[in-house]
């Protein structure tokens, strides 16, 4: 049933579900499956022509990933999913297939380190160009579009430096010239960023963080509109992407929880963020929903909340003070991924591939998870006197 007319909580909780089709069971179960099997060659060319609604092969889907996906589109208001092993591979499965030799791509410098290296070590050697933007450039993106430019490329916010683009106008530009805008929208989740009301052609998503929640999954899903999904997904088909079956069945179970577990991220971390303002050993607070946030004006006006994740420039020159910091806390462990219902930490020096210059010897990467705030408090507060 559609469920366009309800609240995204409503969504989160019901959309995808079909209990009367599972013997009255609530979640989808998790279809372990390679062969279908057919009663006829006629039910066989039936249900093949049906195939990216009922089950014709395990990689193509199930039962399991069609309810993930009808649930992540509905909640940000695209046409189709498509589900994929990790967050990286709806990434390069994407620009791939809207890729192909001899095109320009335009990137956001802040992007992931991982499709960095992707666009440098393998689109180049497929004769694919890429050039980096500055993530605050807005309309001014119309300045570096070439003849041959298909993709722009966003992340917002950039999730090591947290600058928050003005998609909106990005996509103005990119659609005068039929140029395709996809974006990595984990940070905001289909929960809090509507992508494709802002002009978004593909929302990506690591699902591996805050849709599955748990820390246990690896899991991506490409979002799209009616006009791409076909094509993009014979490709994810012909590239032998798909999400495994168990991997899906968490996302599955965690985007049932997903408003109230983002809910407690963003009060926690705009608890964490403020307190952190205030500290005298700290030079800055990173963190959109902040008004001392470059870009708070872009983020007010196009989100609608807010996750866990944050940066944090500490009043330091020594690298030294800040591996003691970490290595004192307790509560914040260290790790690479975000998005799970723990708090994490990483220097961001160790994973920054950025071009132009930052503050990234004394920036810290946050991820407030869902302890009590005065834990975590106390925990920070602990680690600043190792400085």
């Amino acid at each position: 049933m559609s469920l366009k007319s309800k609240n995204d909580k409503t969504i989160t909780v019901h959309s995808g579900r079909k209990p009367s089709e599972q013997n009255g069971a609530v979640n989808p179960p998790s279809y372990r499956c390679s062969t279908v099997l057919y009663g006829s060659i006629n039910d066989m060319q039936t249900t093949y022509n049906n195939r990216f609604t009922q089950m014709i092969y395990g990689r193509i889907g199930t039962p399991t990933s069609f309810a993930l996906e009808e649930a992540v589109s509905e909640l940000e208001g695209g046409y189709r999913a498509i589900c994929a092993p990790s967050g990286l591979g709806a990434i390069t499965a994407t620009l791939l297939s809207l890729l192909k030799a001899g095109d320009h791509l335009l990137m956001v410098d802040t992007v992931y380190g991982p499709t960095r290296e992707f666009c440098d070590d393998i689109l180049s050697k497929y004769g694919i160009k890429t050039t980096y933007y500055h993530p605050t450039i807005g309309k001014n993106i119309a300045e570096l579009i070439q003849e041959n430019t298909k993709v722009i490329y966003c992340e917002s916010p950039g999730s090591l430096t947290f600058e928050v683009q003005d998609i909106p106008a990005i996509s103005k530009e990119a659609h005068k010239s039929n140029i395709k805008v996809v974006m990595d929208n984990t940070w905001a989740t289909p929960l809090y960023f509507k992508s494709f009301s802002h002009g978004v052609d593909v929302s990506i998503h690591a699902a591996t963080k805050y849709i599955t929640g748990h820390s246990d999954a690896m899991l991506g899903i490409a979002i799209t509109t009616e006009e791409l999904y076909l094509s993009l997904k014979e490709d994810f088909i012909k590239f032998g992407t798909c999400g495994g079956s168990e991997e899906v069945y968490s996302g599955g179970k965690g985007i049932r929880t997903l408003a109230a577990r983002l809910e407690m991220h963003q009060k926690n971390a705009i608890e964490i963020a403020l307190w952190l303002e205030r500290h005298e050993k700290v030079a800055k607070v990173i963190y959109p929903p902040l008004k001392s946030h470059p870009q708070h004006d872009i983020f007010e006006r196009d989100f609608l909340g807010a996750s866990g994740l944050m940066g944090v420039v500490l009043k330091t020159e020594s690298e030294a003070d800040v591996t003691n910091f970490i290595n004192s806390l307790k509560l914040f462990n260290i790790g690479f991924s975000w998005g799970g219902y723990e708090s994490l930490i990483i220097p961001v020096w160790h994973i920054s591939r950025n071009t132009y210059e930052l503050e990234q010897n004394q920036m810290i990467r946050l991820h407030i998870g869902l302890e009590d705030t005065k834990d975590m408090i106390k925990d920070l507060e602990n680690a600043f006197t190792k400085f």
